[in-house]
């Protein structure tokens, strides 16, 4: 699953669990069965990485490691630890705490927020920070996130005793059937409780909208459609003093005229004279490191690529640049002069008596 040979060492296993996990992290990895993939690889990763582990699977194969459970194979593996720094979620209540079974206690955590991030292809380049800008709910201060006046605790429903349902039972002797109907409480309406005297801060919803300011680390060479997780920056917990959600800030590139983003890669096009493309030129282009001289070679056709090596975008997760792809169209020209078709005429001539 990782790559590697039986004989590879404590290093090559992280570098090629960290190469694949950063690849099919579904963070990143939109496609279905992602989040399956992630699971295939940290379990090997967990089963080659513990001495103990992999000398049961080098004994007997899959059978030697069946009978750990998740938290058994995952339980030592520090996920911040190998990513820190990527603005991956792994840690807390992220997807993966809850994908790796790895619950935790008391109150429930509220729910992820997504925004978008849109960076220009420098800031991209060279990564550092952002200034977000979000307005999200959060508690009320007045009420204490109560809803009720003064944080006065809300009314039981007499309905529904606080539960917010209504049961209704019947029994059919003929056919000594008990039929149980369970329904949502018209009085009020689920929640279980009535606010006699709502807040005025939030009208008695027991949440404000605040706008906040927060700074993004941006990672040298973030992928597109990568997830920035910001923790506790999400939707408030629907439990009293629960811990709140996490933002996650979705990276946009922004559009550039001057180029095109394939991964680490960058795309320009660039059109020259029919004449250049005959005998050859010389141009300078730009790019990311500032300009750049490129030499078009004689006979150069329409469509034709060149290639600048390592003019790209830093491979996000660290490794070498990608590279800046020049494609050459070639502008014929509408409109010629008496003088100009004269010697395009003895161009003619001179190619059909060659042909």
């Amino acid at each position: 699953m990782l790559g590697v040979g039986r004989d590879a060492d404590q290093k090559a296993i992280k570098d090629a669990f960290r190469a694949l996990a950063l690849k099919h992290h579904p963070d990143r990895d939109k496609s279905a069965g992602a989040e399956e993939r992630f699971k295939e690889i940290a379990q090997a990763y967990a089963v080659l990485s513990d001495p103990r582990k992999r000398s049961e699977y080098d004994a007997r194969g899959f059978s030697g490691v069946a009978g750990f459970s998740a938290e058994d194979l995952f339980g030592n593996i520090d996920f911040e630890d190998l990513f820190g720094g990527l603005g991956l979620g792994f840690g807390g209540d992220s997807p993966f705490s809850r994908f790796f079974h790895r619950r935790p206690s008391g109150p429930r955590h509220g729910e992820s927020m997504q925004v978008p991030l849109t960076l220009s292809l420098e800031h991209i380049a060279n990564g550092g920070e952002e200034t977000l800008h979000i307005a999200r709910p959060v508690p009320c201060q007045a009420c204490h996130g109560t809803g009720a006046k003064d944080g006065a605790a809300p009314t039981p429903c007499k309905a529904c005793g606080g539960t917010g349902r209504i049961t209704h039972s019947s029994h059919e002797d003929k056919q000594h059937v008990f039929i149980q109907q369970i329904s949502t409480c018209p009085s009020c309406h689920g929640s279980g409780q009535f606010i006699e005297h709502p807040c005025p801060e939030c009208q008695g919803s027991g949440t404000v909208e605040s706008e906040e300011s927060l700074t993004v680390k941006i990672p040298v060479g973030v992928e597109e459609g990568t997830a920035l997780r910001i923790p506790g920056k999400g939707m408030p917990s629907p439990d009293k003093n629960g811990p709140p959600g996490d933002l996650f800030a979705v990276v946009r590139s922004r559009p550039d005229p001057r180029f095109e983003r394939l991964g680490a890669d960058l795309v320009r096009q660039e059109s020259i004279a029919l004449t250049d493309a005959v005998l050859g030129t010389d141009l300078t282009i730009p790019t990311l490191q500032g300009s750049a001289r490129v030499t078009v070679p004689p006979g150069t056709q329409p469509d034709a690529v060149l290639r600048l090596a390592g003019k790209g975008l830093p491979a996000f997760g660290g490794g070498k640049h990608g590279d800046l792809y020049l494609r050459i169209g070639v502008r014929v020209p509408e409109n010629l002069g008496r003088e100009e078709r004269a010697l395009y005429e003895q161009l003619r001539t001179l190619a059909r008596r060659r042909s």
